[in-house]
């Protein structure tokens, strides 16, 4: 049985409490179970990076979730090996507030300012507690963080990014992911990690998951 959003992000909820202390090795993961740490992803999808094995992040401004597994994941995927693409598939799930903060995710992308301003949006929406779901509420934001307002504005309403969102709408539908956050692996498996006690044990999973990949010849 799939675990259902609600009850995927209550694990994690429970998780979070042994983030910092918890080691990337665990042993209980050392062997992984179809059904227990991971799901087939049927039919498998086909990789946008041939030749490597992709590695996709779905997740959304909008979770909290997100915001604490971001804290590891991009130190995380900056270390993989040559032959693994990471990317993050930004959800909406068909919220009107999620899809704008899909969309400020490709915007600040193609301002060039994601990298300096991502981990703050998260604290923006989750610590400071700001409702960033409209352009107008977005738009003075990022002003305030020294962003070109006419740049990041023309590029919030651009068919390039309107083009990614339904890029990535038809990815979440394909992959069947209807919780956040999701990793998945080689358009083959996502990491469902029903018995993790903290958050980097997914992590794991995922470097599991590559090896398995790459010993079956897919990717790479």
């Amino acid at each position: 049985m799939l675990l259902s959003r609600r009850r995927f992000n209550r694990s994690l909820l429970s998780a979070l409490g042994g983030v910092l202390g918890a080691s990337l090795l665990s042993p209980a993961l050392a062997d992984l179970l179809e059904g227990r740490d991971w799901r087939l992803i049927d039919p498998p999808q086909p990789s946008d990076m041939p030749g490597k094995i992709e590695v996709l992040e779905f997740f959304s401004y909008g979770c909290p979730h997100c915001s604490d597994l971001n804290l590891i994941v991009n130190p995380w995927s900056t270390q993989l090996p040559a032959d693994v693409s990471f990317r993050r598939v930004p959800v909406s799930f068909g919220r009107a507030a999620w899809s704008s903060l899909a969309r400020f995710y490709y915007a600040l992308e193609s301002t060039g300012d994601l990298e300096r301003l991502d981990q703050s949006v998260f604290d923006a929406l989750h610590k400071q507690k700001l409702r960033l779901f409209t352009k107008p509420a977005i738009l003075d934001w990022v002003v305030e963080q020294g962003v070109d307002s006419k740049a990041f504005s023309d590029a919030f309403d651009s068919f390039d990014v309107q083009t990614k969102l339904s890029r990535s709408d038809y990815l979440v539908g394909r992959y069947r992911i209807d919780a956040v956050p999701t990793i998945t692996v080689a358009g083959r498996y996502a990491v469902l990690g029903r018995e993790v006690k903290a958050l980097p044990e997914l992590l794991t999973i995922a470097d599991g998951l590559i090896a398995k990949a790459r010993a079956e010849g897919i990717g790479g």
